[in-house]
């Protein structure tokens, strides 16, 4: 009973968001806003008041926004990030005695009872919060208490004085709070820069881009294509690992054991006697040529991004120098990568469970450390559901302790509760399974999930329709239309997105064997060379997509996604805006890549701020034509050859 304050009245309960407790962060981008709600009561009928409190890490003062009661006891505020870093945020909440007062106050003088006894009560309050106020401020609301004492002004002139607004503004501003509940947790905001919520990336191995057929390509040869990437729009560069390949165990091409003198082996065999995760592949240059090559692509608008594969090949430097970071099987023999029936033999996953582990975990965050010294602020992890969950969120940490605008994306196409806690854990985009979501229903149901669910306020999917590793069915049957139609949804479903070029805009469909999702004659164990002047390459159409992405802030962001009624399995139909509704984006995709298909799509055009008694128009950003639609329901056709619209909504303008 000691430890009870029986002067506190408020609970605050039902806090969003709030992750697991407040185990893990939300995640922002600069500029974003945190909006929180919670559900907030007190006994009686008094009137509460609440603040959202909200700070940057390491600051010792709080900032104050004021929660506005919605229904039910339901409470909202909200604060914009604008650092880099973590912010906190919590609430406070109190019973307002001057305002419940002012509440009976006007029900007694509606009722046209006898307030001048409640009046000296109000002058008690007033007089007391003039007591704790500063100069000014205590000046007025003693005169003003002396007034409400005061009979031989009139009750009618001291009933409008103490409800005057000027009266309400100073009590508010000095009420007690000495009876306030604060919420019992401080609650964490992760804010990454604004490339971490919106971006295009586009991934190539350097060793394919020589302009002599068959012939090894270095970071020189990738200078010269860097205008190829930036003219589509994309504006992240990602290379596959670009270390020293082992000899042993190496693989062949369409990962044979048996290996020809040429085969260059997997970039993904980390680590030779020419170095490992901190060194480059002699025959693509010198670090020097590498940072040159990061300095040119910024320049163009583009930013490279490095694979971090934390394991080795057989011939690895950490494999003579430090054998006691790897599991060893009874017959003494390193334990290669498995992931029956695939076999890794060509490299060694690390030991993370090791008596060594503290000395492992502090030379893999200083590999990350060194490619940040050459320019590197963007790392996709290869497989990071195969290391310690409590590995990755120290290493994020620390790393982002010391340069808060690395971007991590987790490539662990596992099972969702795995993939989510990576999120959860600090990474800041994560792959999806939408390579695996078709058809409409699927799609539906899957993004309304990332979109409408607390899963929007830690995981930020980044969309791949291919893939180095996985060329879908979907893509190996359905020709030019299938690849037109999953990059509109790919780069409009999510404002990240990705592809893995040029096999993508080439249209390379090719599987190893049916059934599977491997690329026949795979860029992943031999030097491809690729023409880019092959008929029908895709390069304007993935380049007026993301033309259309960068000049509409609506496809920038997630949350605002609906998807729409249109009467054919073979149509999808969904919205993106921008809270003002002053760029509204309605995208219509045929995920039939054989037939025309046809329906009508129904909009909300009232949440739109549209009138079903005007006409409005619809511009298709996409084939530049500019249609004159009337009312909710209106008639859309989509064929082989024009697979999408891609439609900006605005009212006609006289």
């Amino acid at each position: 009973m000691e430890k009870t304050n029986g002067k506190l009245r408020v609970v605050i309960e039902g806090v969003k968001p709030e992750i697991d407790g407040g185990r893990f962060p939300v995640k922002r981008a600069i500029g974003e806003e945190v909006v929180v709600e919670a559900d907030i009561f007190a006994d009686s009928h008094d009137v509460l008041s609440a603040l959202l409190l909200y700070r940057r890490e390491g600051d010792k003062e709080w900032r104050e926004v004021p929660m506005t009661s919605l229904v039910n006891d339901l409470w909202r505020g909200a604060f914009t990030v604008t650092e880099l870093g973590q912010y906190r945020y919590t609430i406070k909440a109190w019973v307002d005695p001057f305002a419940s007062w002012c509440q009976g106050l006007k029900k007694k003088v509606d009722a046209k009872q006898e307030v001048g006894l409640d009046l000296l009560t109000g002058a008690e309050l007033v007089e007391s919060a003039g007591k704790r106020a500063e100069k000014a401020d205590a000046v007025a609301l003693l005169g003003w208490a002396d007034k409400l004492k005061t009979r031989e002004v009139p009750e009618a002139t001291r009933v409008g004085l103490v409800l005057s607004e000027p009266v309400a503004q100073l009590m508010a501003k000095y009420v007690d709070r000495s009876t306030a509940t604060l919420y019992a947790k401080e609650l964490a905001v992760l804010v990454d820069r604004p490339k971490a919520r919106f971006s295009a990336w586009y991934e190539m191995f350097p060793r394919s881009y020589s302009a002599i057929p068959g012939q090894h390509g270095t970071f020189k040869d990738c200078e010269t294509h860097l205008p190829y990437i930036a003219d589509m729009g994309f504006d992240v560069l990602y290379f596959p690992p670009i270390h020293p390949i082992g000899k042993t165990c190496r693989k062949g091409k369409n990962n044979a054991l048996e290996v020809g003198p040429d085969d260059p082996g997997s970039p993904w065999g980390i680590g030779s006697d020419g170095g490992g995760h901190k060194a480059v592949h002699p025959q693509l240059g010198t670090l020097a040529d590498f940072r040159q090559l990061v300095a040119r692509a910024r320049e163009l608008g583009l930013e490279v991004a490095l694979d971090l594969a934390l394991h080795c090949s057989c011939d690895h430097p950490y494999v003579k120098e430090h054998p006691e970071w790897f599991r060893r099987r009874p017959d003494g023999s390193i334990q290669y990568a498995e992931n029956p029936p695939k076999k890794y033999q060509d490299t060694y996953p690390l030991n993370f469970e090791g008596e060594n582990w503290r000395e492992l975990w502090e030379e893999l965050k200083s590999i990350v450390l060194f490619w940040i010294e050459q320019g590197v602020r963007i790392f996709r992890v290869d497989n990071p559901h195969t290391k310690p969950f409590r590995f990755w969120e120290w290493l994020i940490g620390e790393v982002r302790a010391q340069h808060p605008d690395v971007v991590f994306l987790s490539e662990a196409f596992t099972r969702p509760k795995i993939m989510h806690y990576l999120a959860k854990l600090g990474f800041n985009q994560s792959y999806t399974y939408f390579t695996w979501r078709n058809t409409k229903w699927e799609l539906v149901q899957y993004f309304t999930e990332l979109t409408q669910t607390q899963e929007r306020e830690y995981f930020r999917p980044n969309l791949w329709p291919n893939t180095p590793d996985i060329l879908h069915e979907y893509l190996q049957t359905g020709g030019r239309p299938a690849f037109m139609a999953r990059l509109v949804l790919a780069a409009t479903l999510g404002a990240n997105y990705g592809i893995y070029g040029p096999a993508f805009e080439l249209g390379v469909n090719i599987p190893r064997e049916k059934g599977s999702e491997e690329y026949l004659n795979s860029e992943k164990y031999e030097i491809k060379y690729w023409n880019l002047e092959s008929p029908g390459n895709l390069k304007n159409f993935i380049a007026r997509v993301n033309r259309i992405r960068r000049e509409n802030p609506a496809l920038q962001h997630n949350w605002s996604l609906r998807f729409h009624n249109l009467g054919n399995d073979q149509l999808i139909a969904y919205s993106k805006s921008t809270a003002s509704f002053d760029n509204i984006i309605l995208v219509v995709v045929n995920l039939d890549p054989q037939w025309t298909q046809s329906g009508w799509v129904e909009l909300p055009l009232s949440e739109f701020g549209l009138s079903a008694e005007v006409p409005y128009i619809a511009h298709d950003l996409l084939h530049d034509a500019q249609y004159e639609w009337r009312g909710p329901r209106n008639y859309v056709e989509l064929g082989t050859t024009k697979v999408a619209h891609i439609i900006r909504l605005q009212p006609q303008t006289i």
